[in-house]
């Protein structure tokens, strides 16, 4: 009887250890997919009109840029683009045309996007 009650004791106390760890594990955040930082802002601030000059946007993108390589993270969808249009402001057009390029490499669902805006730098050097 007594050894039935300690088993007993001991199957409780491995249940509830058990659902620590479980509920534990639950509540740790799964890593994120890409690391935004302050790009939605950016871009939002851009299509509003209410942007920093190109050459702060810049910094900044750089800035993000190098926080997502320490976090270990890809930039999102659309910065790289959106770095394109800064440089593109900047007259840099060949860093533009760098940075599309590799947003269509990364995300080809891009693809149509990214050549209509390679098709009108081309029309502009022509």
């Amino acid at each position: 009887m007594i050894a039935a009650a300690r088993l007993g004791r001991l199957t409780a106390a491995a249940v509830s250890v058990g659902a620590a760890v479980a509920l534990t594990a639950c509540a740790q955040a799964p890593k994120p997919l890409y690391y935004w930082g302050t790009f939605p802002s950016t871009a939002y601030d851009t299509l509003r009109g209410d942007e920093k000059g190109p050459l702060d946007q810049l910094h900044a993108m750089d800035e993000q840029a190098e926080k997502a390589k320490a976090a270990g993270l890809p930039l999102p969808p659309g910065f790289h683009a959106h770095l394109g249009l800064v440089y593109l402001k900047l007259g840099r057009q060949d860093d533009a045309r760098r940075a599309w390029q590799t947003e269509r490499e990364r995300f080809p669902e891009s693809a149509v996007y990214i050549d209509s805006l390679m098709k009108r730098l081309d029309n502009q050097k022509s």
